[in-house]
């Protein structure tokens, strides 16, 4: 798989001759992420062979973010090591929860003390720049217990915090269990006031909720995550991997032995959308809308026809006041719209 990646990465740079989503040497790159399965039981070697890939293909930055995701039950002080000397300056860690029965109710590998053990570990070998993922919402996770898993980072000073209330995907084995009754369904309401009760504990402790998922100390904001949200460019490598130019997305096929095969004789082995211009007017709102931020309607204004900014408006016009505010023609959701995010983006979309 190292070499197909390696392949790819050389593959963006070939010009207008190879199909699909081009990335010159010349532009600067300044984050680069591993994630998206289980990079962490990578050792160190193979992630610095592609690292040293990316230097030697494009211009990363000197002070480029470089993320690794990392599962609790995969950190150890060795790999930790090797990860630091491949160039990873940032963690971005799956804790999901410091107890027990809920890791065993989600069906995670690790068990709270590998959970501990892993932010201590990856704290003491120097990564100070350090994300950790929790879910709330979670059958039988009372509110004393949420508190507890903030707290657990908090006292930590965990820079930056992931917060995801807990959904349960149609066709999978967790839905067929509760539709059995095997597993108890989650609960909205409780789902609703964890996520107040966190919105506030972490804006006392000085957490800036700088996405509806995401807290950061000041200065540990997600760069990589941050550009997704801001709509810029990206490239992705790998099988799964996603990519977007600002007017085409790309999506490389999700099999790992065609994806390598693929890429050994030259087959293309990645999908093409073109996007519409209503599909970019509501993407550049649903990535706006849940940002501190908020959507620009002047930037709207100088991209899209009057026709579809004056719509926009009068669609904003037609919700209750109290669930966003406008301001210097930025639009932001209050605390109440942002429990209602999803609702409130469908009805502004286009």
């Amino acid at each position: 798989m190292t070499a197909a990646l390696l392949r790819e990465i050389q593959y963006h740079t070939g010009g207008a001759e190879f199909p699909g989503m081009q990335f010159s040497k010349e532009e600067p790159i300044h984050t680069l992420y591993f994630g998206g399965g289980t990079p962490s039981i990578l050792p160190g070697e193979e992630i610095k062979t592609m690292t040293d890939a990316v230097r030697q293909t494009y211009r990363l930055l000197p002070d480029a973010e470089i993320t690794l995701e990392a599962n609790p039950d995969d950190i150890t002080p060795s790999k930790l090591a090797g990860w630091r000397a491949a160039g990873i300056n940032r963690l971005s860690i799956g804790i999901q929860s410091f107890f027990d029965r809920d890791l065993k109710w989600m069906n995670r590998s690790h068990d709270t003390a590998q959970a501990q053990r892993a932010l201590d570990t990856s704290l003491a070998a120097g990564f100070d720049n350090i994300s950790a993922d929790l879910i709330f919402g979670i059958p039988h996770l009372t509110d004393t217990d949420w508190e507890d898993n903030i707290n657990q980072l908090v006292r930590r000073k965990i820079p930056h915090i992931s917060c995801y209330a807990l959904t349960v995907e149609p066709k999978t084995a967790l839905a067929k269990m509760i539709i059995q009754h095997k597993k108890e369904d989650i609960d909205n309401d409780v789902q609703a006031r964890q996520f107040e009760f966190l919105m506030q504990k972490l804006q006392e402790v000085g957490y800036e909720h700088y996405e509806i998922s995401n807290f950061a100390l000041p200065g540990y904001r997600s760069r990589h995550n941050s550009s997704y949200w801001k709509g810029e460019k990206y490239l992705g490598i790998g099988p799964s991997a996603h990519s977007y130019d600002g007017n085409h997305r790309y999506w490389n096929i999700a099999n790992n032995a065609l994806y390598m095969d693929y890429l050994n004789r030259g087959v293309p082995f990645f999908e093409m959308e073109t996007l519409t211009e209503a599909q970019r007017f509501n993407e550049y709102i649903l990535t706006t809308i849940r940002t501190i931020e908020g959507t620009d309607l002047n930037y709207l204004r100088n991209h899209f026809p009057k026709t579809m900014v004056d719509a926009l408006i009068l669609r904003l016009q037609k919700l209750p006041e109290e669930w966003f505010k406008t301001q210097d023609a930025t639009v932001t959701l209050t605390r109440k719209g942002i429990l209602l995010a999803d609702r409130i983006t469908v009805a502004l979309f286009d």
